[in-house]
């Protein structure tokens, strides 16, 4: 999958120091509006403000479509002529669908000004044959975290649908070519995360990795970070595949709670990830067979802050799938639905693959 890239130059806001390119006439975080045709020199007092990079950046793309809010015509500017309001990007929220049994959603959620999450599906016909899911959620005190995000889940899928080795014709053989193919799709999210860092940030960009494949009745997946893969059969005990690389997953381990773990102060530090900065990013991968119908989920942690074990999410996604005609496209806008309900504190991705 090919990812068209331009150079765009990002500052901040003089008003509230929030990041703002040479290309904005407002800002984004707070509405304020920017000197036409230049970029703010006047950054707000604030210790964390990033300084001036160079970046490489997706394609923008057109704001299209009528006001949310009124209905309104959406101004040059990305504003609403008629009641002012901001016009949501393309990237605030967007959908994938490869095939019918086979989508996802992301979503800015509600508290976050930009969208860092990112991820990148695709599947073939004939359900439960092969699909790849990959998601990736930027660190959000990193720069430039939402350039790579996606594109380090674009170069991951890249990878992964390039590949197709079988092994040696044993299940044994074909379980190591899968992994093998997964390792190289973290190997690629990392540099291409690197390729969308300045080579002299004092914050490269970092992210989270979590990938899925499932390829002739075997699942595999991998992760880096706390994005997370889940296997929810039908008629058998729910599954977490992954382990989160984070403080919250190492205290767990250690006999705290997670209620108590997944909720005090450094519940959301992450002990890996990807970036110029990761310690290492070869994740670690699960293996299982796939014997019957279920539930493949690859999330966020915008999803699964409100729904954390196994079991209680996957009686969530086995309601919410009901309740929409067990339709995975629906059922995965459900649950991103479901998590902004709930606050939509984080950016929020659901990717379903329906066995």
């Amino acid at each position: 999958m090919d990812v068209a890239m331009t150079s765009t130059t990002q500052t901040v806001c003089p008003s509230c120091g929030g990041p703002v390119s040479d290309a904005d006439r407002f800002c984004e975080a707070c509405g304020a509006e920017l000197n036409p045709g230049t970029s703010p020199t006047t950054p707000a007092l604030d210790t964390d403000t990033e300084p001036t990079v160079e970046i490489t950046a997706p394609a923008a793309e057109a704001v299209v479509g009528p006001c949310r809010s009124c209905g309104g015509v959406i101004g040059a500017e990305g504003y609403c002529e008629t009641c002012g309001t901001k016009a949501a990007k393309p990237r605030d929220h967007f959908d994938e669908q490869p095939a019918p049994w086979v989508a996802g959603v992301c979503d800015r959620g509600i508290r976050h000004s930009r969208n860092e999450d990112a991820m990148a599906i695709a599947a073939t016909a004939e359900p439960g044959s092969r699909a790849l899911l990959v998601v990736c959620d930027g660190v959000s005190s990193s720069l430039d975290s939402d350039v790579a995000s996606l594109a380090a889940a674009r170069a991951a899928l890249e990878v992964l649908v390039a590949g197709h080795a079988q092994g040696m014709g044993t299940a044994e053989s074909h379980n190591a070519a899968i992994v093998a193919r997964l390792k190289a799709a973290a190997d690629a999210a990392n540099d291409a995360v690197l390729d969308n860092t300045s080579p002299d940030s004092p914050n490269p960009a970092s992210c989270t990795f979590v990938a899925a494949v499932l390829e002739d009745g075997l699942l595999v997946a991998g992760n880096v970070g706390d994005s997370r893969a889940y296997w929810f059969p039908d008629d058998a005990e729910a599954m977490a595949l992954t382990v989160d690389d984070s403080w919250a997953a190492e205290l767990i381990a250690t006999g705290v709670s997670r209620e108590e773990a997944e909720s005090g102060p450094h519940a959301h530090a992450i002990t890996r990830w990807l970036g110029k900065d990761a310690p290492d990013h070869t994740p670690r991968t699960t293996t299982i067979p796939v014997t019957g119908p279920g539930w493949v989920v690859v999330c966020s942690d915008g999803l699964w802050n409100y729904c954390s074990e196994a079991a209680p999410l996957a009686d969530l996604v086995r309601q919410t799938a009901a309740a929409h005609g067990g339709e995975p496209l629906p059922t995965a806008s459900a649950l991103v639905d479901w998590a902004n309900a709930q606050g939509g504190q984080d950016n929020i991705t659901v990717a379903l693959a329906r066995v």
